[in-house]
């Protein structure tokens, strides 16, 4: 049996139709395969990788942390430097009541931990979410997904969750003081990149204050420069009182955290001891690859130039006839083509042609543009050329 056999044999699979790249090494943006086939990669493993594959910031990092130690212990008992220093970067860059960094494996932990403290804090149960938002794959982030056809599998899903529809202010009145916490990614991504009004998300911040709940917002995928700020959130001058974290945050290793402030955050401590708790949440390998790709965003102010980059994209693809509607926010764009079933045959041929997106969740007939933040203008014409070649292609 070949790898491919063995993957197919042996590896759980998500679909009945994987895509089966087999990857020898990846670069900069670029993935090669086993032939030395080049393929460049548009939507950065899902926003992970922000500054493409094998930054020498991050690998050395990794190669530092590894000589040192890996797993000591189960996660806040031992005052380990990566952690703490990656901490204290992550709280530097954020508003001063997000003070307090629970580290974790993933997005969906992160978002299970929101839950819990949302719910330990304030003494509710409801849990507010939104139509068509995604938010991990764990019974509690699926019992918050705004989409009956990826739950309808798994019930009885938890109890008292209400959802919303995304941006519809009439709405915000159905949070109440039953609710504990209100969970958003404040722009929207496997919808296809939905931005909503500032006024919208300042009116959700009133709701959630006159009624006493907290405001937890999903940035997994918009966090760490994707939509042209460094936060999502600060496009709209409203600051949660718990933000999410992951994908991006760990460099290309797995982390997630969520933030809030210490007094919050110290509830999980008590009543019961050990609120939530996790054996390998902030590795120790992770957080210090993660603090590396951290510091060259910083550095670098790589987060200052994803607009006008995501701009250009939209500027040089708006006008093929094949496109029906493009929007988005920084380097976070959806790419409306005229169906589903369109879509999929130019997916096909977009992988022939070397290049490897993925779709999104909710908006079938749509397409990513989602490249590490490190791309250069020439690349993004290099890469618009053959977006415009294989629409040219496709019937």
């Amino acid at each position: 049996m070949n790898e491919r056999d063995i993957f197919l044999q042996h590896v759980g699979q998500t679909t009945r139709r994987p895509l089966l790249l087999h990857i020898d090494r990846a670069e900069n943006i670029y993935l090669y395969d086993k032939n030395g086939r080049r393929y460049i990669d548009m939507c950065s493993g899902v926003s992970v990788s922000n500054l493409g594959h094998g930054h020498p910031h991050v690998m050395q990092a990794v190669k530092d942390q590894v000589d040192r130690y890996m797993h000591l212990m189960v996660y806040g008992e031992f005052v380990e430097s990566p952690q703490v220093q990656y901490a204290k970067l992550l709280v530097e860059h954020l508003p001063q009541k997000l003070n307090a960094v629970y580290f974790v494996n993933s997005g969906s932990e992160a978002i299970e931990g929101a839950m819990k403290l949302a719910k330990r804090y304030t003494g509710r149960h409801e849990i507010v979410s939104f139509w068509n938002a995604y938010h991990g794959s764990t019974h509690g982030a699926l019992s918050i997904l705004g989409d009956l056809e990826f739950t309808r599998a798994f019930r009885p899903l938890v109890p008292d969750i209400k959802r919303l529809h995304f941006a519809q202010e009439s709405e915000l009145e159905q949070i109440t003081e039953k609710t504990a916490g209100v969970v958003v990614e404040p722009i929207q991504a496997e919808a296809g990149v939905i931005v909503p009004s500032t006024e919208y998300m300042q009116a959700l911040r009133k709701r959630c204050d006159n009624v006493g709940c907290l405001l937890i917002f999903d940035e997994v995928q918009t966090g760490f420069g994707r939509t042209g700020r460094l936060w999502a959130f600060e496009q709209f001058d409203v600051v949660p009182d718990i933000l999410v974290i992951a994908k991006a945050a760990g460099g290309g290793m797995p982390l997630g955290a969520f933030i809030s402030d210490k007094e919050i955050m110290d509830t999980l401590t008590f009543r019961p001891a050990l609120g939530h708790i996790t054996t390998f949440g902030g590795h120790p390998v992770s957080c210090a690859a993660g603090k590396a790709a951290m510091e060259v965003l910083l550095q670098e102010r790589l987060y200052e130039t994803a607009q006008r980059k995501g701009e250009k994209f939209i500027e040089l693809l708006k006008n093929h006839p094949k496109v029906k509607d493009i929007h988005g926010i920084g380097l976070l764009i959806a790419v409306k083509l005229q169906s589903q079933e369109y879509l999929g045959r130019f997916m096909d041929r977009l992988v022939e042609n070397g290049l490897v997106t993925d779709v999104f969740l909710f908006a079938r007939d749509s397409f990513r543009i989602g490249p590490p933040l490190v791309i250069t203008d020439e690349q993004i014409e290099e890469i618009a050329a053959i977006i415009r070649r294989t629409l040219d292609e496709v019937d």
